[in-house]
């Protein structure tokens, strides 16, 4: 079966799935968390694996030992985040660092984001495509900006320097001129912080099945 989502040309690229938090607001790992036929975690590998990508990197620091007991990272390659507390921005840093010399654009998605459709990533894709084409591309949902995010080569240097949680989103700002905002059907998808967040992605699920 081929890629549910088609790259552009030839395009060498990579996913890096941060999942590396320590789930200080609910309290128990949430890329744990039972949802669907698996956990979180799943849906969100699952997502990846349908894209195709070239390289798939799983960012992990909190609770790093039961995840990867307990989910199926075949096709990741593990980037362990000692400095996890200080905000996904060091998972983005640690990711960046592994990725192959030669990927071309990278699509970050969130771990606790199941909700994510693999068809949102290859319009992101296609978007940066071409030599003139933009720094970075951002699904525009019908209530807002939100992930996946893409990324061309030329910002991984930025990408690798941020510093923070909400790093990623200031560096787009400051980089507007240099960001396209790609329309993508639906509302942002929903993640978990909290159990009331949980709560609402099951029901989610519920009434999608």
């Amino acid at each position: 079966m081929p890629p549910a989502c088609e790259f552009p040309s030839n395009a060498v690229t990579a996913a890096v799935i941060l999942a590396a938090g320590a789930s200080k607001r609910l309290g128990r790992p949430k890329q744990l968390l039972p949802y669907g036929d698996g956990v979180l975690l799943d849906a969100v590998l699952a997502t990846a694996r349908r894209c195709g990508f070239a390289q798939t990197v799983l960012a992990l620091g909190g609770s790093a030992r039961e995840v990867l007991g307990a989910v199926d990272t075949t096709g990741c390659e593990v980037a362990l985040n000692p400095d996890y507390g200080q905000g996904c921005s060091s998972s983005i840093a640690a990711a960046i660092a592994v990725l192959r010399p030669d990927t071309e654009a990278v699509v970050l998605l969130l771990g606790d984001q199941p909700g994510i459709r693999a068809a949102s990533v290859a319009p992101l894709l296609r978007a940066l495509a071409g030599p003139d084409g933009p720094g970075a591309a951002v699904c525009r949902y019908d209530d807002g900006p939100g992930h996946p995010l893409a990324f061309s080569r030329r910002l991984f240097p930025d990408l690798a320097s941020l510093h923070g949680d909400k790093a990623v989103w200031k560096l787009l700002e400051q980089r507007a001129e240099d960001v396209i905002k790609v329309p993508t059907p639906g509302n942002v998808p929903l993640d978990v912080d909290t159990e009331d967040d949980y709560r609402r992605v099951l029901a989610e699920l519920q009434g999608a099945g």
